[in-house]
Formats: structure tokens, C-alpha cells, sequence
């Protein structure tokens, strides 16, 4: 399937690099918003066409999925810039800036049968199976209590300081422990409660999230982008628990008992780069006709996105483009 990349960045270069080892895909387009950089970046990566603006690269009728590889604040426009030429989207995570803007996109996607899904690349990958498998075998027995953080020092990226392109780490590194929750614990909560702590500017730098669920089970979610955290995700049970040693790409599961005794490790299949998953489920999803995958039904993706407006709004976070 030929795969255009909308955005030159950072994360646009480490989809390139997972487009290169897989065969259902061809590095066909790249567009940035100057030429230059679009040729520079097809030609270390290998792509067949190059384009000086979006319009240009959707406007191709040889693109067939396009992979939204800029800032969030920016996804839905870009989103509907690809859905009015017809193309199918890969949207990076988060999906978009709010709910409202989700649900704007997903109704263009429906209206026009066109595949749109959001990159949230922990969702597609084979842990999040091993995981379940585990749980399922009661090794650790019941599962009570789950805690998830992710944080890196990443205060001095511009994008992730200014309200103006959606900053602060809720959208960046906080959707991955609330995914984490959600797909370990479901989706079953009573109650969240919850507290950041705001930059000058007006953004979370870090926030700490809890939800209550109906059976009495807690998550325990914590986010940031001024600390490096452990990144950790610890599921615990009533016979002993268990560690993913990266909840933003696990590479390895090991469960203990409650004596802390190491009973089993389970190590993650190799990968290109972890972006893989998201990009053979969409092609499946494509070919078989479908507007969602399965991974991460859309109906999800705006349940995620209505939770965090629910959450920025607590927190007094509102950014400027928001009526």
C-alpha cells in the first residue's frame, strides 16, 4: 500500500524507518511545509515523491493512507484535509485537541467510508495480548490496584509549552498511563479524581490522575514532562503482581509472587521500531473494507478524548483556539 507521511518531524522519521521494513508498505510521499525539508527527508528515507505542501501530497491519486504526523493541535485540520481528497488516515496520538474536534473528523470519516484511526501505538502492539493472557491465567489472582506513570524531561520542546499547539503533558505522555488503565482495567469507572500542576503559561507540567471503579479496583496515574520516571506499570493481585517494565513500549512482562519471588518473564516478539502494529492494522482494516480497527474501536478514541476535556477542565487548562 503506498503510504504518504504528512509532517517531516521527529516521529514522521521514526515512521519511515518502520514504512522501509515492511513489505505490505511503500515509502511513496512525504510532505512538509517546505519543500526543501520534504526532499531532504525523501531522500534519507527513501521516498518516492516529495512535496513542499500538504495539499500538494494529498492531492496525489496514487496515495492511499496517510499517516498525520503533526503537532496535535493540528490534526483535525490536517485530518480533514485528507479525508476531503478521499485518502485514508493513520492519525498520531492524541487524535486530536479536544472532543469536539474528534467527533467533527470521525463523522467525515463515517460519512465518507473512509478508514480513520488514531497511531496510539500500545494499543496495536502484542504486549497489550501478553497482558491479558496473563491476567487470564490467574497467576496473580484477582487484580485490585494498578499504577502507571510516564515522564521524560521534555520541558524545553516548544510545542509542549505553548497553548497555542495544545502543550503540557496530559496529550503528550498522560494519554499512555489512561490507556494502560483502560485496557488492563476497562472502562467500567466510577470516579476520577485528579491534580496538575500548571506552567506559567498555563499548561500541566505534570498531573497525577486516580480512577475509582465500580468493582473497587484503582488505577493510580501520574504523568510528566519535567521528571524522568520509571515509566513502570505494576498490576497487582491478590496472589502477587505484575511489572511492564515501559508502559509506553513494553519490552518485557515479569510477574511475582507475593513474596516478591520472580516467577515468569515474558519477553516482547523483535520489532522495526513498535509503529508497525498500528500500520499493518490499518492496511488490514482497508483492504476488509472497515472505517475503525479493532484495536482501538472509535468510539474509544472519543471516550479518551472526552476524558481528558473533563480533566484540563478541572484543571483551569484551556487552550486558546477553544471557544
Amino acid at each position: 500500500m503506498k503510504i504518504g507521511i504528512l509532517g517531516a518531524g521527529k516521529i514522521a522519521a521514526a515512521m519511515a524507518q518502520t514504512l522501509a521494513g515492511l513489505k505490505e508498505a511503500e515509502c511513496y510521499a512525504v510532505a512538509a511545509r517546505e519543500l526543501d525539508r520534504a526532499k531532504a527527508f525523501a531522500e534519507q528515507y527513501g521516498f518516492e515523491k516529495a512535496f513542499g505542501s500538504y495539499e500538494e501530497m494529498v492531492s496525489d491519486p496514487q496515495v492511499e493512507l496517510v499517516y498525520v504526523a503533526t503537532p496535535h493541535s493540528h490534526h483535525a485540520e490536517h485530518v480533514k484535509l485528507c479525508l476531503l481528497h478521499g485518502k485514508h488516515v493513520l492519525c498520531e496520538k492524541a487524535f486530536t485537541a479536544n472532543a469536539a474536534q474528534a467527533e467533527e473528523i470521525l463523522v467525515m470519516a463515517e460519512e465518507r467510508k473512509l478508514l480513520l484511526t488514531e497511531a496510539i501505538w500500545t494499543r496495536y502492539m502484542p504486549s497489550r495480548r501478553m497482558m491479558e493472557e496473563i491476567l487470564n491465567s490467574q497467576i496473580i489472582g484477582t487484580p485490585y490496584m494498578l499504577t502507571a506513570n510516564l515522564g521524560y524531561v521534555i520541558s524545553d520542546v516548544p510545542r509542549l509549552v505553548d497553548p497555542a499547539l495544545a502543550g503540557g503533558a496530559l496529550l503528550d505522555v498522560g494519554i499512555y498511563p489512561i490507556t494502560f488503565a483502560r485496557m488492563v482495567f476497562g472502562t467500567d469507572i466510577r470516579e476520577i479524581r485528579s491534580a496538575a500542576i500548571l506552567t506559567d503559561r498555563g499548561v500541566d507540567a505534570q498531573n497525577s490522575i486516580t480512577f475509582l471503579y465500580e468493582d473497587g479496583r484503582m488505577a493510580v496515574l501520574n504523568s510528566s514532562m519535567m521528571a524522568r520516571t520509571d515509566r513502570m506499570g505494576i498490576i497487582s493481585g491478590d496472589k502477587g503482581y505484575m511489572v511492564v517494565d515501559n508502559i509506553n513500549n513494553p519490552q518485557c512482562i515479569r510477574v511475582c509472587d507475593t513474596r516478591d519471588q520472580e516467577l515468569a518473564r515474558y519477553e516482547v516478539p523483535q520489532q522495526i521500531t513498535g509503529y508497525e502494529y498500528e500500520v499493518l492494522s490499518a492496511i488490514k482494516a482497508i483492504r476488509e473494507g472497515r472505517i475503525e480497527c479493532e484495536e482501538i474501536p472509535h468510539e474509544e478514541t472519543l471516550e479518551v478524548m472526552r476524558l481528558m476535556d473533563t480533566l484540563r477542565a478541572e484543571w483551569g487548562v484551556r487552550y486558546p483556539f477553544e471557544v
